[in-house]
């Protein structure tokens, strides 16, 4: 027989995923740091008009010429982390909830709209605050 009781083994086997799927989501878990005031977010040209650009753990979007908003880059849902602005939506990669470039919840499970952080334009940059 070996040293290991069963029970032991099988508990192991079920808790080594979990701690391993914990590890490499990391970064989806830690809270959003919200840019300092005056922060260079982007440049005015790397923002698209009818899209957004991902910095960090802001999302900037101009959704029209000269009109940029800044939102948290975390869905409203489940916290996940947002990664991809398509087609003028914010789209969530975990549970597919959609927002449009103004915040605002276009499809669910996500009921309310993205956190908004505070940008303007300083020169030919798009800076917090």
């Amino acid at each position: 027989m070996s040293g290991l009781p069963r029970r032991v083994v099988l508990i192991g086997a079920a808790v080594a995923p979990v701690a391993a799927c914990s590890a490499a989501n990391e970064k989806h878990n830690r809270a959003p740091s919200a840019p300092a005031a005056g922060q260079v977010l982007a440049p005015v040209a790397e923002i698209p008009v009818g899209s957004g650009t991902i910095v960090g753990d802001t999302i900037v979007t101009q959704p029209a010429t000269g009109v940029f908003h800044g939102f948290v880059a975390r869905c409203t849902h489940a916290g996940c982390v947002l990664t991809e602005v398509i087609d003028a939506q914010i789209v969530c990669p975990c549970h597919g909830s959609k927002f449009d470039l103004d915040g605002a919840v276009v499809r669910g499970p996500a009921t309310q709209p993205l956190v908004p952080v505070e940008v303007s334009v300083k020169g030919t940059s798009v800076v917090a605050g």
